[in-house]
């Protein structure tokens, strides 16, 4: 990573050097650089169709930085002059509050006024605009920060309408956990409002590399740098497909390009730039793997995610291996050619042992199926290099393969 000078310098000669006309990975919500990907074609569909339809309320999810916002922004500007819009984007407030910044957002006067008289500007407000043939539009980002008192809140705001028609819409956006607070009990009448809901994935690895192609073709200059295969690769495995923290990664190489005066990108640089990120520990979950990236010998120890897939393993392996030492024991006691009926052994022990030898094959493939799901995780850590992750992933499959070989061994 660039010091201080390098720092000061992006800002005097970091478009100039790329030919950009501005910089293409800004953080900040602009609809000029939305992707439209798949997922966001169809949201923005969805939301297209329940302004024209007039539809109660539209509700739009997606992980921070999957670009709420930046669709949100882009609808709004595509908007006639037929539609009043009120945005509220601050979203940990109380009732009067909200009521207040949604006032100001349609330019009415909320100062000194309490929630009473402020509701009934808001609904002379609405009655007017619909007098006029306009249509009212609230938005409400962040949504997820909204307890169950203020969804309510927004809930009774649907209310206010004519004997015909409703004098407002309304659009909530949020983080998944939106979701979980509006399936709980005692909103069932906010859900069966909702006439529209649409989710934003993150993005594929095709549309991540698409994704950047485009933001530097908006920002003037489509060939700026080149990067393929394996640093792209990277990127997308530690952004997780998700825009913003494409963004970042980014626009530090773009930054450690100019620096080192090329324009090609290797898988190294990416590492790097990624490695340094994480010394601030803002950006990636497995703090553990980007730290095997940077190369330390004592890597601290495994994040929430892989310490809970290392104990389900575990779990299982013990399982395992206590039906082997059953089974062992069990045979021991069995004696197919003592006194009594030999047939009649015999069809036992081989009951016992099908038994036994099926319950074991079953968790075999319990533990065959977790280390699919999680194999591109351990290989990530593998293909950093630290030798004691490898030795965490080693001493799994050692043991998987001691207890498949004890089994098979009968």
């Amino acid at each position: 990573m660039p010091g201080p000078e390098g720092a000061g310098r992006k800002e005097d000669v970091y478009e100039s050097y790329f030919n950009f006309r501005i910089k293409p990975f800004e953080l900040v919500p602009n609809p000029d650089f939305l992707y439209m990907s798949k997922s966001h074609k169809r949201a923005m569909t969805y939301l297209d169709y329940g302004i024209k339809e007039k539809a109660g309320f539209i509700l739009l999810t997606g992980e921070v930085g999957s670009g709420k916002t930046t669709l949100i922004r882009d609808l709004i500007k595509k908007l006639n002059g037929k539609v009043a819009v009120s945005k509220v984007f601050n979203t940990k407030v109380t009732s009067e509050q909200l009521i207040a910044m949604i006032n100001d957002d349609f330019g009415l006067n909320s100062r000194n006024k309490d929630k009473v008289q402020m509701l009934k500007d808001l609904y002379d407000f609405l009655i007017g605009q619909y007098a006029k043939g306009f249509h009212s539009v609230l938005i409400i980002d962040e949504a997820q920060n909204l307890g169950t008192e203020l969804l309510e809140e927004v809930r009774m705001l649907s209310n206010l309408e004519t004997d015909s028609s409703k004098l407002m819409q309304i659009i909530i956006a949020g983080q998944p956990e939106l979701r979980r607070v509006l399936s709980l009990p005692e909103l069932q009448q906010f859900r069966q409002r909702i006439n529209i809901s649409c989710h934003i994935y993150p993005l594929t690895r095709a549309e991540a590399e698409e994704y950047i192609l485009h933001r530097l073709e908006v920002a003037g200059n489509r060939e700026a740098i080149r990067f393929a295969g394996e640093p792209l690769d990277i990127i997308y495995r530690y952004s997780r497909g998700i825009p913003r923290l494409m963004n970042v990664i980014c626009d530090f190489l773009l930054l450690s390009a100019f620096v080192d005066e090329v324009k090609e990108l290797t898988a190294d640089m990416v590492r790097d730039i990624v490695g340094d990120l994480e010394l601030e520990g803002k950006y990636w979950e497995f703090e553990s793997s980007i730290r095997a990236v940077q190369g330390e010998r004592e890597p601290k120890a495994f994040g929430e995610e892989e310490r809970r897939y290392y104990e389900e393993i575990k779990g299982l392996l013990s399982s395992m291996n206590l039906r082997i030492d059953a089974l062992e024991k069990g045979t021991s006691r069995l004696n197919p050619v003592a006194p009594g009926d030999p047939g009649k052994r015999l069809d036992l022990f081989e009951k016992f042992m099908k038994e036994h030898i099926r319950k074991t094959e079953q968790s075999l493939v319990e533990v065959r199926d977790r280390m699919k799901d999680h194999e591109a995780a351990l290989n990530a850590v593998a293909a950093a290099g630290s030798a004691a992750y490898k030795a965490k992933k080693g001493l799994l499959r050692r043991l998987f393969e001691i207890s498949k070989r004890k089994l098979l061994s009968y």
